[in-house]
């Protein structure tokens, strides 16, 4: 059956943020984000507060975004959802409302896969950002490098053999003293600071790797967070005052290393491809310095697509216009869906095929 077309809800839930959007033509025609401050005194997300708070919050976010939209539910022509990846008890919450609303209503629902939902936020406020291009997601969650020749195509090229980099920068500013979460606040606190003042390693970017090597576009934060973690120890013995004089500089260095790594593999990527387009995704897309450094590398023929903070963290409108995709092309889920924490990324074609012949104007 060919869809219609119209507004469509996307709902957000996988973490701590609960979010619903609505899209239609490609354009936000509503959008709510709540986010979540109880985690903050923890550290990190306590996955049951969370669970808690979606459940709270969802119908007030939906019924903000709908007024925001201008819309009554029945004006809705679909329904999309975050099915997975993410913490369990989250996306149930959001899996079993949206399936509610789309049985109540009887409207068709799709359910979608969180990271490719971030691929599709750059083109709600830049309609260039489509196929081909280079995408680097980067998350607290995912870090992950794909070759994207079309929508719903996907080579996945790399992605991290243990922490996440957003996971990394959460885990090294609570060891620096710095508030919840941790990746704003040291891309604040570097501002101060001078890489270089310290030494970081910066992990699994061997010139002896080719792009036959698994390792050549993988990442592994957990030896940088450990070998953060151990210097910080270090400076702290001293007493004194010592870390709050070196924090700074500290956080310099580590947000150098990560986004050195983030850097060179998107650049072998785009070397292998020769694509100058890159798509940057995620809540670590936000980082000043990776902005920065991308932009500088990829040169005044590249071309840099990175979301506006609203759109880089968990949202609904990124689902809401991958729903509008799904859709429009026919697909649907029937009330038998369910949340999968560990839902496979969708369209994913052998690793690398094709990556030596693939031309610059692919």
């Amino acid at each position: 059956m060919t869809w219609p077309g119209g507004p469509v809800l996307g709902i957000e839930t996988s973490c701590d943020e609960t979010s619903a959007g609505v899209v239609e033509g490609g354009s936000i025609r509503g959008h709510v984000v709540a986010s979540q401050d109880a985690h903050a005194r923890f550290g990190g997300v306590v996955p049951e507060i969370a669970a808690r708070a979606h459940l709270r919050q969802l119908d007030s976010v939906v019924a903000a975004t709908l007024e925001e939209a201008g819309l009554r539910p029945a004006e809705l022509a679909g329904v999309g959802v975050t099915a997975g990846p993410g913490l369990i008890g989250c996306l149930l919450v959001g899996v079993n409302w949206a399936k509610a609303l789309a049985f109540g209503l009887d409207l068709p629902l799709i359910g979608l896969h969180h990271m490719e939902a971030h691929l599709f936020a750059n083109s709600l406020e830049q309609p260039d950002a489509k196929p081909p291009f280079i995408a680097l997601l980067v998350s607290g969650g995912h870090t992950m490098l794909l070759w994207v020749p079309e929508w719903g195509r996907y080579s996945l090229l790399g992605q991290t053999r243990d922490d996440a980099a957003g996971e990394a920068f959460d885990k090294v500013g609570r060891r620096l003293g710095l508030p919840y979460p941790g990746g704003p606040e040291i891309d604040r606190e570097a501002a101060h600071g001078a890489p270089g003042s310290y030494s970081l390693p910066r992990p699994m970017l061997s010139a002896a790797d080719g792009p036959e090597d698994r390792s050549y576009f993988d990442f592994s934060f957990s030896g940088l967070k450990t070998a953060a973690s151990l210097l910080i120890q270090e400076i702290e013995s001293a007493g004194d005052g010592a870390l709050e004089r070196a924090r700074p500089d500290l956080a310099a260095e580590f947000q150098a290393a990560a986004v050195e790594v983030l850097v060179e593999k998107t650049l072998r990527a785009v070397r292998l491809y020769g694509c100058g387009r890159v798509v940057v995704g995620g809540g670590v897309a936000c980082n000043s310095l990776l902005r920065k450094r991308l932009a500088s590398a990829l040169g005044p023929e590249g071309e840099l697509f990175a979301p506006s903070p609203r759109l880089a963290t968990d949202n609904g409108a990124m689902v809401a216009r991958l729903a509008e995709h799904r859709l429009a092309a026919g697909e649907r889920s029937g009330l038998e869906l369910t949340a999968d924490p560990s839902l496979p990324f969708p369209g994913l074609e052998p690793e690398r095929e094709g990556a030596a012949a693939s031309p610059a104007s692919a």
